[in-house]
């Protein structure tokens, strides 16, 4: 009778597969470079080597800012956007109590 093993690496490769074929496996091994480089930094600098260490860190940080800017953009909008209204806001209320004006 055969036993019913895990097989790690024959899911991993389905799972590469099914990445390559939805196309997102390039942009998910960019991130994950850049979140190595980044931590590659960090360690660096934990392990004295500040002048690398904070390179790294420079150079991952961008190309983490760059592999998230699909996000970074909206977020950074809807930051604006709240800001003007609440500063809208804090205006009217403000100089109908005499403060403003």
């Amino acid at each position: 009778m055969r036993s019913m093993k895990l097989n790690i690496p024959a899911i991993v490769l389905v799972v590469l597969g099914v990445l390559i074929l939805f196309g997102k496996l390039g942009s998910f091994v960019g991130f994950l470079f850049a979140v190595a480089i980044f931590a590659l930094g960090y360690y660096g600098i934990k392990t004295g080597k500040t002048f690398l260490g904070w390179l790294l860190m420079i150079v991952g940080g961008s190309m983490l800012l760059a592999k998230l800017s699909w996000l970074i953009g909206p977020l950074l909008g809807i930051i604006l956007i709240a800001a003007g209204i609440v500063w809208i806001t804090g205006k009217s209320s403000n100089s109908r109590r005499g403060f403003g004006g």
